[in-house]
């Protein structure tokens, strides 16, 4: 059996994560975690192939999770797509300035969210299999 692509989840909402899992799980081993705190101690646990990270939370912003990972080498490639309720021209500017790979905007339909993920796949094997590496 193959293995199939790991996803981390960050979001404080239950019923976000609730509705991640349902979405995601027939096609990634989905991992979730409820703050960013949790996000960090698994990352200690499984590497995930791509993490999907909501900026507004309690204990840590998603801008404070994304630096804590790209100060770890062995986490730094993974591609982090925010996913967040706020659309605004500057948080899409920092979300880049921080090094997330995209943004999808809550709510967002399956088809999109699958679209960014399949990508951030594809980009993701391009940079492991790139050629001089």
């Amino acid at each position: 059996m193959e293995k199939r692509p790991t996803i981390l989840v960050v979001d404080d909402a239950s019923a976000m994560l609730t509705l991640y899992r349902g979405l995601l799980s027939n096609e990634y081993d989905v991992r979730l975690a409820k703050s960013g705190t949790m996000a960090l101690a698994a990352l200690s646990k499984t590497h995930p192939d791509v993490i999907l990270l909501d900026i507004e939370m309690p204990d840590m912003s998603g801008f404070e999770v994304m630096e804590a990972i790209q100060k770890k080498p062995n986490y730094s490639d993974i591609p982090v797509i925010f996913v967040t309720s706020h659309a605004t021209e500057k948080l899409v500017v920092r979300a880049v300035e921080y090094g997330a790979y995209s943004y999808v905007v809550k709510p967002f339909d399956a088809e999109t969210l699958y679209d960014k993920i399949r990508l951030a796949l594809q980009a993701k094997c391009e940079w492991v299999t790139s050629p001089g590496d």
